[in-house]
């Protein structure tokens, strides 16, 4: 946890925050009411200890300003003068305990447990919250209903290892649902009232990444202007998931590695080993024993992960779970929109069936939503669906830059998709990178470029 603790007593406030910190939490003190409101305003902390008298200010005021301005951030009064009036008008205005100078070591430690409690319910509330309203925002109760065999095999393996401590490593095309079938095993799981937290690897810098996933202390690096527990301090106890691990860095490969092995891991900028208590589940659209051959992935690692693995099947696999996706997104928009829309008439059926759909489950849900908001009458119509759905149905049943087939110059799709589509078949047909640049007018390390920016490392 973050203490900021006011107490115009230096020796005081330097002796609290060594206490604070001895006890492997964050402190950092100042010496007047009106520069730890500033504090609150321009960061994060999770607790306030508060002296009762600050020289010219009073602390119970400072209290109910803190009070108003940010009420979710629980308060400690203390102070050299406590009696029975002064506590309950401390308790009266907000704070949550009261201290008398000078107290026990013993007598401290309860109360920053007190507040280690009060921040495990609040963060179990925002949990909760969240699944809440996720669940509404994405309704996403059909998508594990195991009608397609190949699906109801993925969710019966992921549904056995739930209740496992092993590490679950989750393949799949963008869009196919890894991220919530790696929530669906944490909720099945044996840690479901633990936090579930996401890293999602692609997403910052190496250093940023690094810090985000174990944390780092003040100084460590250019703008890290206090100490900062990552998410795997944020995932004690429960499950911490690392969306396109793929993509990790090879620097940062040798940590991870370390904490699923020895459950072991320090923050950056700092030489203290502190342990960890989570439960491991990776997710990624790459090829991971493709890069483990190009060097880009431990090997080590790729097998630690890989205990448990599934792939997920892309939609175009799981026919005869589309329309049923459709119908359902189409009734849940239709609800989120107050649209009066029944169904699919049977032309915009064959349409979502003779398309490929490269972009899998989230494609689809966005196509439908789209669709129930241009939708002229009580069902939808091919030509409520996106244009590109539209034009390459009509042009041979789902030609895309996934399945192999070129797109038709003209067609209703975008110049990188008809660029990636194009690159992938000159590199088909050519025997060497050195030859489709060389068709392709372009130097290798252009083509370098373009073939990861596609995923073709």
């Amino acid at each position: 946890m973050d203490f900021l603790v006011i107490d115009d007593d230096k020796t005081f406030r330097d002796a609290t925050c060594f206490l604070i910190e001895d006890a492997g939490h964050y402190a950092e003190g100042v010496e007047s009411g009106e520069l730890g409101q500033q504090w609150l305003k321009e960061d994060k902390w999770d607790a306030v200890l508060l002296d009762l008298n600050l020289g010219n200010e009073n602390g119970l005021d400072v209290l109910t300003e803190i009070g108003k301005k940010h009420p979710q951030i629980p308060v400690v009064m203390f102070t050299a003068q406590g009696n029975v009036k002064n506590a309950v008008e401390a308790m009266r205005r907000g704070a949550v305990d009261f201290l008398e100078k000078p107290f026990q070591r013993e007598q401290f430690m309860t109360v920053l447990a007190r507040l280690q409690r009060l921040k495990q319910m609040s963060q179990q509330i925002e949990r909760l919250e969240q699944v809440v309203t996720e669940t509404r925002a994405q309704n996403i109760e059909p998508l594990f209903d195991f009608t397609t065999p190949v699906i109801r095999d993925v969710m019966e393996v992921l549904m056995r290892a739930a209740k496992t401590p092993a590490s679950i490593l989750i393949f799949g095309e963008s869009g196919t649902g890894k991220s919530v079938a790696a929530r669906a095993v944490h909720e099945k799981s044996h840690l479901a009232d633990k936090p579930f937290v996401t890293v999602s690897c692609p997403s910052l810098s190496k250093e940023l990444l690094e810090s985000e996933l174990f944390g780092h202390v003040k100084g460590s690096f250019t703008g890290a202007i206090k100490d900062h527990w990552g998410k795997t301090r944020a995932a004690e106890g429960g499950t911490l998931f690392l969306d396109e691990i793929g993509d990790l860095p090879m620097e940062i490969q040798p940590k991870l590695l370390r904490l699923l092995q020895e459950r072991e891991y320090e923050r950056l900028g700092e030489n203290i080993v502190r342990t960890a208590n989570v439960r491991v589940i990776a997710a990624t659209n790459r090829d991971l024993k493709k890069r483990v051959a190009d060097g880009l992935f431990r090997e080590d690692l790729y097998f630690r992960l890989n205990v448990i693995a599934v792939e997920m099947p892309p939609l175009r696999q799981r026919d005869a779970d589309l329309i049923r996706f459709a119908e359902h997104y189409t009734k849940f928009f239709a609800a989120q929109c107050a649209r009066q829309i029944g169904s699919l008439s049977d032309e915009a059926e064959s349409c979502l069936r003779n398309y490929s759909w490269p972009g899998n489950l989230r494609e689809l849900r966005n196509a439908i939503e789209r669709a129930v908001i241009m939708a002229k009458g009580d069902k939808l119509q091919p030509e409520d669906f996106p244009a590109e759905l539209r034009s390459q149905t009509a042009n041979g049943g789902g030609a895309t830059a996934h399945d192999g087939n070129v797109p038709q110059v003209g067609a209703l799709v975008s110049l990188d998709q008809l660029e990636e589509a194009h690159l992938r078949k000159i590199l088909e047909c050519t025997p060497s990178l050195t030859e489709a640049a060389h068709i392709l007018g372009i130097d290798q390390a252009t083509l370098y470029r373009k073939r990861k920016r596609i995923g073709l490392e």
